[in-house]
Order: structure tokens, then C-alpha cells, then sequence
């Protein structure tokens, strides 16, 4: 018989009790068609973050019922992604599937009551984030409390903007990922137009003090610096939940 390796694994890391609230956008409109967030990059942590033990709270900056980008709803006519098990476990599971209906707005949010907060990415953030100085504020309260903040795809535009109470972005001095140009290119490619006005990775490349980073197009990537996690897309949800995992941990 020939022999072979034994690999054990355990578990590394105790999150349980562990308390994260998850900030997706309201509804809006992107070049004439309604967008809203990325379906997987909600779901893929929380699912991760739930089987680990943590409570998860789903909020918006407006409140109010909230929704998929169609393309990425598993059960959307015009979906790429019919085979997301997770959103549509989520999507059909009776307590989850409610918070979607009636989410609290941010206003409402006491940040004593988390250890983490998390932003996911899709349509409606480009359109509706940048000028919600508001949502701006909580981020930075989240940062300047020793929390963890995380962001993925296009929520991680966020880092372009939120400016902490020093009067310095938050991005300043941090490495980070995000949704990148070369993504961009490939999406306005498919379609035949340039679909978003501005990119996150040309906007973070404009501050000198800041470092942006991606991996190839479609690619996982996660980058952690500090109390600062980012994920590049919805390709790299496991890899950011693990780095929030770790985090939630220490």
C-alpha cells in the first residue's frame, strides 16, 4: 500500500458571540436600469460569519426594503449566477430572507453594539455612496473605535471618501483592493459602454498616500492592513471572510 500524508485541521479562530452589522445600498437606478447590491457579497459572509458563531444585523443608509442586483440573484431571468446555492439558501430561508424587507437605516445604527462593521459592493454604491457624508461618518466611527471594517468590490469605494475626525482619509497610509480598472474594462466591454463614470482604482490612484492593489481580473484577492479588510470582488468573499474571521478573533 503506499503511504501518503495526513493533514489535520482545526479550527483556528472564536468568534462566537461576536457581533457584525452588514451595510448594503438602497435601490437606484445605473444608466437607466435598477441596481442595488451584489447578492453574493452579503451572503458569502454572512453565511461565513453565522456558521462561525456571530450575529449579523443587515442595515442601509436610507432603511427600507433593499435588493439584488438582477444580475447577481441566482433566481433573476438575466442572472450569470444561477448556481449561488448560498444567496438562494438565503433567499428562502424564513428569518434571513425577511431582513431584506425592512432594513434599519444607519441612523439608527448604536456602533456599541458591534465588533465589526462590513460593506458590500454591487450597482448601487457607486451611484448612491459618494455624496452620503452620513454613511461616510459611520465608517469612520467604526475605524476611529478600534473596530474592524470591511469592504468588498465596489463597497470598498468607501476608502475614497471617508475621511476620519483628524481631517485625513481613512485611506491614508493603508493597501488596499477593490473592484479594479480591469474589471471595469471587461464589464464595459460586455456591454458596449462605459457603465460607471469614475473607477475605484484610477480615484484611489490619485492620492499619493494611499496603495491600491488587485490581482488578475476575476482573480481572489483579499488584502488585510490592520483594522482594514478589503475583498476585490465576489470572487474573493471566502478569502474576505476568513481575514474577518482572524480579525473578529484577536
Amino acid at each position: 500500500m503506499t503511504s501518503c500524508s495526513i493533514i489535520r485541521r482545526h479550527a483556528t479562530a472564536d468568534v462566537a458571540g461576536k457581533k457584525v452589522l452588514y451595510i448594503v445600498s438602497n435601490p437606484a437606478t445605473l444608466m437607466g436600469f435598477p441596481v442595488g447590491f451584489f447578492a453574493e457579497e452579503m451572503t458569502g459572509p454572512f453565511f461565513d460569519l453565522v456558521q462561525a458563531g456571530c450575529t449579523v444585523d443587515i442595515a442601509s443608509p436610507k432603511g427600507g426594503k433593499v435588493e439584488f442586483d438582477g444580475f447577481s440573484d441566482p433566481e433573476n431571468e438575466a442572472t450569470q449566477y444561477p448556481n449561488d446555492l448560498i444567496t438562494l439558501g438565503f433567499k428562502h430561508h424564513a428569518t434571513f430572507a425577511a431582513l431584506m424587507e425592512n432594513t434599519p437605516s444607519i441612523a439608527e445604527v448604536d456602533i456599541g453594539q458591534y465588533d465589526a462593521v462590513c460593506v458590500a459592493g454591487g450597482g448601487g454604491p457607486l451611484v448612491t455612496f459618494k455624496d452620503d457624508t452620513a454613511l461616510h461618518k459611520l465608517v469612520a466611527d467604526f475605524y476611529e473605535s478600534g473596530k474592524i471594517v470591511g469592504m468588498i468590490c465596489h463597497g470598498t469605494c468607501l476608502m475614497l471618501w471617508t475621511t476620519l475626525s483628524n481631517g485625513t482619509l481613512m485611506a491614508d497610509g493603508k493597501t488596499w483592493t477593490g473592484y479594479p480598472d480591469s474589471e471595469e474594462q471587461m464589464m464595459n466591454e460586455a456591454l458596449g459602454t462605459k457603465v460607471n463614470e469614475y473607477t475605484i482604482e484610477t480615484e484611489a490612484k490619485k492620492n499619493p498616500n494611499t496603495t491600491f492593489e488587485s490581482a488578475a481580473p476575476l482573480a481572489p484577492f483579499a488584502i488585510r492592513d490592520g483594522q482594514i479588510i478589503t475583498g476585490q470582488q465576489q470572487h474573493s468573499t471566502r478569502l474576505f471572510s476568513n481575514l474577518l474571521i482572524e480579525a473578529l478573533a484577536e
